[in-house]
C-alpha cells in the first residue's frame, strides 16, 4: 500500500494504475482538508471484498464458514450443502 498525492497520480497515472492492477497494490490519495481520501484498488480486490462481505452477511453463513474452517484445520472434510 502506498499513499500518493493527486499531483503524483496525475503525473504517472499509467504507472500507478499498473501497480494496482498487476501487483494487487493499493493506493491512497489524500484530498484537501475536509474531503475524504480516495482508495484505488484493482477490480479483483474489489470483487473479493464484496464476495467476502456477502458470505459473512448473515449469521448462518458465518457459522457454516467457521465450521468449515475449523474442520479444515482439524484435517476433516466438510461439504457445504
Amino acid at each position: 500500500m502506498k499513499t500518493i498525492t493527486m499531483t503524483e497520480l496525475r503525473k504517472s497515472m499509467k504507472m500507478h494504475l499498473n501497480y494496482v492492477s498487476k501487483d494487487s497494490g493499493t493506493i491512497i490519495v489524500p484530498r484537501k482538508s475536509g474531503q475524504r481520501a480516495v482508495v484505488i484498488i484493482s477490480e479483483v480486490e474489489y470483487n473479493s471484498i464484496n464476495e467476502t462481505l456477502h458470505l459473512v452477511s448473515t449469521k448462518p453463513n458465518r457459522q457454516r464458514l467457521e465450521k468449515s474452517i475449523q474442520q479444515h484445520k482439524e484435517g476433516k472434510e466438510h461439504r457445504l450443502v
